[in-house]
């Protein structure tokens, strides 16, 4: 890795979000930092046992302003390309082909979505039967839709948001759950440290009203049963996550770049530190701890606010709250805020959410309320300089990301 005083600074210079709690980044804060309790959109009975968070209420002609477009993109896609305009047009890079040429795009994305009449039929007849795979030959072969492969691969979501927008720098599409969106904003950071990039859009979205999505995360055992609750409230439970559908998309930009274009600044982006654990007892926790001193920032000395991506799967959940009481009893103050009680989940695109999050609420001198018990997530009264972002995924992947106010 370079030394740390000869990378480039990297800016966050636009903000593109959707969930259940908002339509933009300014819907986002409204709700986020007013001061004021947030009561989380959660639907409980559309798919109960299981409750999601669903999307708000969006017109996306407002960034797909083509019906054609609209109609050949899956609903994941046209999440993922509306929060990507939206961030292009808060950065000032929309409408703007001398900019557009060299914003490059980093995607975080899941696959496309699955036959659930098909998946059924195989489940139906799986019953009685102990071959899968010869049974899956049998069926899949007359059921599949041609399109599967061809108009619904991973990639296409970078690919809508290029034809859409006009961003036309290199393209980079990371797969892998909660791993893609660590990996899709630490190769974003990284580009623009090192000097391969000026400028990157970078992010992912989830449609998580889908009952094929729906359908493998329970299959795993993922999924949180009954009425919500805050995630750190269900370890005693079993655990599980709630999905919430979200779009997230930041600009991030070399701050010379930035500055030389005037450009607006919300925070800058300090580190990211990623990794995968064995996931053996105890083996999260130990990898975030050992991720932490990475950062290499006399900052995290001070207080602090940690946006937590905990999902609420167990035992991920737990050993998080574990790293965050080892952190707390360092000798600082450190307030916890875990996001994805008030959002609900956003496997691809959560620590893209996070990393946004970040930003609003530095721009904003503000914290997200709590929204779990007082013991982890206490008040913070004090300036807010530095964001502590968390993540841990379902199944795999930890990284830690470190935003900071630009002074």
């Amino acid at each position: 890795m370079s030394n740390p005083a000869e990378q480039n600074e990297v800016w966050i210079t636009g903000v593109g979000l959707v969930s259940s709690l908002g339509a933009d980044a300014n819907e986002h804060a409204e709700r986020l930092f007013s001061g004021a309790p947030v009561v989380p959109v959660v639907d409980e009975t559309r798919y109960a046992p299981y409750s999601v968070h669903p999307l708000t209420e969006l017109d996306f002609s407002k960034q797909i302003p083509k019906k054609s477009d609209q109609r050949q993109m899956e609903l994941w896609q046209r999440i993922g390309v509306h929060a990507a305009g939206l961030a292009l047009s808060d950065a000032g890079i929309a409408g703007h082909p001398d900019l557009l040429d060299r914003t490059h795009l980093v995607v975080a994305a899941g696959s496309g979505e699955r036959d659930t009449k098909v998946d059924c039929e195989v489940l139906d007849k799986l019953g009685p039967r102990d071959d899968a795979a010869l049974l899956a030959k049998e069926v899949l072969p007359s059921a599949l839709r041609p399109t599967l492969f061809l108009a619904q691969l991973s990639n296409m979501l970078a690919g809508n948001i290029s034809i859409v927008h006009n961003v036309t720098g290199s393209s980079r599409t990371f797969m892998g759950e909660e791993m893609a969106g660590l990996a899709a904003m630490e190769n974003a950071f990284r580009r623009i440290a090192a000097s391969q990039a000026d400028v990157v859009l970078v992010g992912g979205a989830l449609n998580a009203e889908r009952e094929d999505m729906l359908l493998g995360y329970e299959i795993g055992h993922n999924l949180w049963r009954g009425p919500v609750r805050p995630v750190w409230e269900r370890r005693d439970d079993g655990g599980g996550f709630s999905p919430g559908s979200m779009g997230a998309f930041v600009v991030l930009e070399s701050a010379a770049h930035a500055e030389a274009r005037g450009a607006k600044r919300y925070a800058r982006l300090t580190a990211i530190e990623t990794d995968r654990a064995n996931r053996e007892p105890g083996e999260v926790m130990h990898t975030l701890l050992q991720l932490l001193p990475r950062l290499n920032r006399e900052s995290l000395a001070g207080p602090l606010l940690v946006l937590s991506g905990a999902s609420g799967a167990e035992p991920a959940t737990k050993e998080e709250l574990v790293f965050l009481t080892r952190l707390a009893a360092r000798d600082r103050v450190v307030a916890a805020r875990a996001y994805g009680s008030l959002l609900g989940h956003g496997v691809e695109a959560h620590f893209p959410m996070g990393v946004a999050l970040a930003a609003l609420a530095l721009e904003h001198k503000a914290s997200l309320p709590p929204s779990g018990p007082a013991d982890i997530e206490g008040p913070l009264s004090t300036p807010l300089e530095h964001v502590l972002v968390t993540g841990v995924g379902h199944w795999r992947g930890e990284g830690l990301a470190l935003v900071e106010a630009i002074q």
